[in-house]
């Protein structure tokens, strides 16, 4: 019933504006038309739609991650942080950054690189110097970021769309004279249902002590809080809309912050991580910090020793006859984690639609109780 009734205002609004409705009728039927007719114009067409969807995917997985006020699914760890680390992998396995066919070359819509199980000599003679120690090639930094950073930028923009639900929530709560739950409940005691010293706890002290300090949001500030991982923004959101701050003052540092900076910030680490010769002085700075310290030593080497099986699993490849007989793979297991994670996300997102609806219908009851009184 609350997706009808969403539908139905969407409709009026584009109905009761005329040249906006205009406009989409001429892109759909404009869409549609050059999508059947035959033509020079069919191979540009067959581009732009896959760019479309190349577009789409990393836009959504972004608002995917940042949408429901710090429930939404984690599509940087699911998706984009896998995709960096293989092609990392893959570069400094086959000396080469040029592995993708074009831009889009990577997973849409479950549909895998076409660089991923290549064999290196598909791609040519590598073009950057072997270590005759690791066996990798030496592939700087930046060249792999060139070739990955389209995606980090794709996905940091939808995460910036996915910080605007609670912005506009709190905002139209200003404007109609009401303020937002949320907000309010921080400003009151600790709940004493959440036990002091846990991370909830904590995490709520933390959002209390930003709603004291930072009651005046401007650019600068808003661009701090979205270029670095943390879970205070959804709330530097809702600020933002209950003190009417514009929303272009809003939006403009924090597409910057986590479009450009927190994106680039995360992909390099990433390549850091999985690049060979990085990985190598970590492990021997690592070793000489703690090898007079005989538990942390045990474990640092446990988890380097799990790295270095890990590297040479996919350096071996896919064997074709492991797959054909073992079905319960961990690749199955990972799949069947991402989908609970989807339906749960699904589930959360129904759930506080229908409870949103249930809530409107009930004020107006209430009203009408009253009026009546």
């Amino acid at each position: 019933m609350a997706m009808l009734q969403l539908i139905g205002q969407a409709i009026l609004y584009i109905a009761s504006h005329k040249f906006l409705l205009l406009v989409s009728c001429f892109a759909v039927i404009g869409w549609r038309k050059l999508n059947t007719m035959k033509g020079p114009h069919e191979q540009f067409m067959q581009e732009a739609s896959i760019y479309l969807r190349y577009v789409s995917w990393w836009v959504g997985l972004g608002i995917a991650s940042s949408i429901g006020l710090g429930s939404g699914l984690h599509t940087f760890v699911l998706y984009l942080g896998p995709h960096i680390a293989m092609f990392t992998l893959k570069a400094t396995l086959c000396g080469r950054v040029d592995l993708k066919t074009a831009a889009y070359d990577t997973a849409i819509f479950g549909k895998g690189p076409t660089w991923e199980f290549k064999n290196c000599l598909d791609f040519g003679d590598p073009l950057y110097p072997r270590v005759i120690s690791s066996g990798r090639y030496n592939v700087p930094l930046l060249d792999i970021l060139q070739e990955v950073h389209w995606e980090a930028v794709l996905w940091g923009a939808g995460t910036a769309l996915g910080e605007l639900p609670p912005y506009f929530v709190s905002r139209a709560a200003r404007l109609s004279g009401d303020s937002l739950r949320k907000v309010e409940d921080l400003g009151t005691q600790d709940d004493p249902e959440i036990p002091r010293g846990t991370i909830s706890g904590l995490v709520n002290k933390l959002k209390l002590w930003t709603l004291l300090h930072f009651r005046q949001f401007n650019f600068w500030t808003i661009l701090i809080f979205a270029s670095v991982p943390n879970p205070l923004f959804d709330l530097a959101g809702m600020m933002c809309g209950q003190l009417n701050v514009k929303f272009w003052k809003f939006f403009v540092p924090t597409l910057i912050g986590k479009a450009i900076i927190k994106t680039h910030i995360q992909t390099l680490f990433v390549i850091a991580l999985c690049n060979n010769q990085l990985i190598e002085q970590l492990e021997l700075i690592l070793s000489e910090l703690f090898k007079n310290i005989p538990f942390i030593s045990r474990l640092l080497n446990g988890v380097l020793l799990h790295l270095q099986n890990a590297k040479q699993n996919y350096d071996s490849g896919p064997s074709t006859k492991e797959a054909a007989t073992w079905k319960f793979s961990p690749a199955l297991i990972w799949n069947l984690f991402v989908w609970i994670m989807l339906l749960c996300f699904i589930c959360s997102i129904i759930n506080a639609t229908a409870q949103r609806y249930l809530l409107e219908i009930q004020t107006k009851k209430l009203e009408r109780l009253r009026k009546k009184e």
